[in-house]
């Protein structure tokens, strides 16, 4: 079977807040009037999950799709930062009349500053289209800081504070939206998100319950293969493989927000990277493939394309000492240590070469275990995943070859999603 792929990592006007509840009445605000931009049909859409190979995962559709752009107010990362997000408002639409929970989606690493959601062409925001609104749940996904329509300089990358922001924003904008486009909202928020969006929708998820919890009625995440431990991450002695798309990035937004990782980028990255990495992502052209094509980014295994892009010197402080200031940012940025209300699910796979699970989702649920936390519950996809794309069924494992370099290039971004989104939506219909 062939699925929508979500990441790359294998080629190398506002209106007052209806609602109320938020301490700044103008977050969530929409800046444009939303706009429909198609509607898919349940034939459409049952047309391309089959001839994908996802409809056994996601099922027949039961509701065509109102696909919806929408523009809100929102805020920085830094304290008294206002701004705006874009994103997309996927409405069950057709014969699908009752009232929606709504699912809150984070998406995962994007490199492409124009990219937006609001788009029916987009294979992620099919994805949840399929998954989620064609079965009921009205869904709202945001672009983040620093992409399409937003007007903010960069993108915090793997900041949990401006990634919850966004995300709970993004709910506000969508029961904004809701009467215009036709929605019916029943309340129920549920919030998920897939790889740097698995850290995102727990960092939403964290923050909805904690300050606003007159607001919203958070009733379970499900939060998908997401570097939840990032602290520890730093401390694996071999690369995830994407190092050199996802660390300059979360070291380059990092010393834009707390301004203090680094006093020289020469002292991180090696030339010529150096002369231009602070600005390279997310990119206005180029694209996971096209960044190493170009030579704008390194090849060759995880290994020697950290060893080519990163000072080895930062690399070694990074991983060994305490006050290192990469590991104090990372350390801000960790999710552990937080208790839940509503269900939570994690889920990965063993074999994730990038967000390896053993690093993120045990240490995490083992921190949910440690305080006494019952409501959390872990799923590990790795077996579906070898028997759907492991040569003779299971994963190959002769590092050289090519079937190792296609399924471990694949895992991540193709092969794991789909099955990570059916065990959340398994969730949802639970508490819906």
């Amino acid at each position: 079977m062939t699925y929508f792929r979500l990441t790359c990592v294998a080629a190398a006007a506002v209106l007052l807040v209806a609602c109320g509840g938020s301490d700044d009445p103008a977050r969530g605000a929409l800046i444009d009037p939303p706009a429909t931009l198609t509607t898919l049909t349940v034939a459409q859409i049952d047309a391309a999950t089959a001839s994908s190979g996802l409809q056994a995962i996601s099922g027949k559709a039961k509701c065509d799709v109102k696909v919806v752009s929408l523009n809100y107010a929102t805020v920085g990362a830094k304290s008294g930062e206002n701004t705006n997000a874009s994103g997309v408002m996927l409405v069950p639409a057709g014969t699908c009349a009752t009232a929606a929970p709504l699912v809150a989606y984070a998406k995962g690493t994007d490199v492409q500053k124009p990219r937006t959601l609001a788009n029916p062409q987009d294979s992620e925001t099919f994805l949840l289209a399929a998954m989620y609104a064609a079965q009921g749940y009205a869904v709202v996904a945001t672009d983040y800081l620093g992409f399409a329509k937003s007007g903010y300089s960069y993108h915090p990358y793997l900041h949990a504070d401006s990634e919850a922001t966004s995300v709970i924003d993004s709910v506000r904008a969508a029961r904004n939206a809701a009467s215009t486009v036709g929605a019916t909202l029943s309340g129920k928020v549920m919030f998920t998100g897939y790889s740097q969006g698995g850290h995102s929708s727990m960092a939403a998820q964290r923050a909805a319950e904690r300050d606003y919890g007159n607001e919203f009625n958070v009733v379970a995440g499900a939060h998908l293969a997401g570097p939840y431990n990032l602290s520890g991450s730093l401390r694996i002695p071999d690369a995830i493989a994407g190092v050199q798309f996802f660390v300059p990035y979360l070291v380059t937004a990092w010393q834009k927000v707390y301004g203090n990782v680094y006093t020289d980028v020469k002292d991180v990255f090696k030339a010529p990277y150096s002369g231009y990495i602070e600005n390279l992502l997310p990119n206005p052209t180029l694209n996971y493939t096209t960044l190493v094509t170009t030579g704008t980014l390194p090849a060759g295994t995880p290994n020697q394309a950290r060893d080519a892009l990163f000072q080895s010197a930062f690399i070694t402080g990074s991983q060994t000492s305490t006050t290192h200031p990469l590991y104090l940012a990372a350390k801000k940025n960790d999710l552990l240590g937080w208790t839940p209300k509503a269900r939570v699910m994690l889920c990965g796979g063993a074999g994730d070469p990038t967000v390896p699970p053993a690093v993120h989702m045990a240490v995490m649920k083992a921190d949910f275990d440690s305080r006494g936390v019952t409501n959390v519950n872990t799923v590990d996809v790795d077996a579906a995943i070898q028997a759907t794309y492991g040569p003779g069924g299971k994963a190959p494992t002769d590092p050289a070859s090519a079937a190792f370099a296609t399924y471990y290039g694949s895992y991540h971004g193709t092969y794991e999603p789909p099955f990570c989104h059916a065990q959340a939506k398994a969730v949802f219909d639970t508490v819906k």
